[in-house]
């Protein structure tokens, strides 16, 4: 089994393949960078430089000052040879660039272990080179166990949720090994999901988009005083995705509240969440939705539970009729969404938006 720390790994790897290569010539090398330091020595400008300073004696010390490369035993031409790309020193080039390299001279490093630790592969790297970086852990790591600790959502689903191991000190391992075989390819393909928020959170309310999640928030601290992150409650936008991340939270008995719109047709809603509409059997799951066609999106919803003349002082419009102000909402949803979250003023929330929040 290996754990590798990776600001260590470039120099040891170089030194590995120096060592296979040489064997016993290495002797040679070290000759070679003796004499290299005996050059530096006698280099005219060295010299130069070494005769100014000892002019300065008495000035900066009463010992003689110089400059000189590390003549002790500690300075040998294995801890002095560094790695390079297109001729720049290792540690000169960027951060993301060295913690790829160095993940994949880690793989490369332990090709006869058959356990790989690896930690936070994520770290400094762009979403490109994580991706590519991630398949090279999957190719690269096929024939052995590869154990990945990570915080990123992308890493988790790309991986495979399915190999997911949830750690706890009071209670016992949880394996989430029973996702069916689409939802798990969904997941890979689309790696952005929130799906680590979603595992880690000891509550969730999930919605549709960005202005859905404002109007929960508000919703949330008109209710309670404060946002839902304060409460430990994450509020994700899942898209349309929502039956996905109920088949994770069904599995690991998550509390989750979807908050979703009936888009005119309740029965083809009510059927989708056939099996999470019964409180009876799924207690930590609940469907939030209203069940007037009329007002099939948040919009409508929200003009239905206040009024124009609430909605026009909110937004800072002047539309005199319903019809006018929701296609301006329509059509600026998050903006909407945004001036109602941070306005000062009293605002009614739909009842379906009510029962997620309290």
């Amino acid at each position: 089994m290996w754990y590798i720390k990776r600001g260590q790994l470039t120099n040891r790897y170089v030194s590995r393949i120096i060592a296979d290569v040489l064997g016993e010539d290495q002797r040679l090398l070290s000759i070679a960078y003796r004499k290299m330091k005996h050059l530096f020595m006698e280099e005219g400008g060295i010299k130069k430089i070494n005769e100014h300073l000892a002019e300065k004696k008495g000035d900066v010390t009463s010992k003689k000052l110089s400059i000189s490369m590390d003549m002790s035993a500690r300075s040998r031409w294995e801890t002095s040879i560094t790695a390079h790309l297109d001729d720049i020193p290792f540690d000169s080039i960027g951060k993301g660039e060295q913690c790829r390299v160095q993940m994949k001279l880690a793989i490369e490093a332990t090709d006869d272990s058959s356990i790989l630790l690896i930690e936070e592969p994520e770290n400094h790297l762009s979403h490109s080179n994580m991706s590519r970086l991630i398949e090279e852990i999957t190719q690269r790591g096929a024939k052995r166990q590869i154990v990945v600790a990570t915080h990123s959502n992308f890493v988790l689903n790309k991986l495979g949720i399915d190999n997911v191991k949830l750690l706890s000190r009071n209670a016992n391992p949880i394996i989430i090994d029973n996702l069916s075989a689409d939802t798990k390819e969904f997941f890979m393909k689309l790696p952005g999901y929130d799906t680590l928020r979603l595992i880690l959170s000891a509550k969730t309310i999930l919605v549709e988009g960005p202005s859905d999640e404002l109007i929960v928030q508000k919703a949330y601290k008109t209710r309670h005083g404060k946002l839902p992150l304060d409460d430990g409650v994450d509020v994700i936008s899942a898209g349309m995705s929502f039956k996905r991340f109920l088949e994770i939270g069904k599995l690991l008995k998550l509390n989750i509240r979807i908050v979703t719109d009936n888009d005119g047709k309740i029965n083809e809603l009510e059927d989708k969440y056939k099996d999470y509409l019964d409180k009876n059997k799924l207690e930590n799951i609940l469907i939030c939705y209203d069940k007037d066609e009329n007002c099939p999106t948040l919009e409508p919803q929200l003009l239905k539970a206040n009024s124009l003349k609430v909605l026009n002082e909110v937004l800072g419009t002047e539309f005199n009729n319903k019809a006018d102000l929701l296609a301006y909402m329509g059509k600026n949803k998050t903006d909407s969404a945004l001036k109602m979250f941070n306005f000062k003023g009293n605002l009614i929330f739909p009842e379906y938006i009510n029962n997620a929040v309290q």
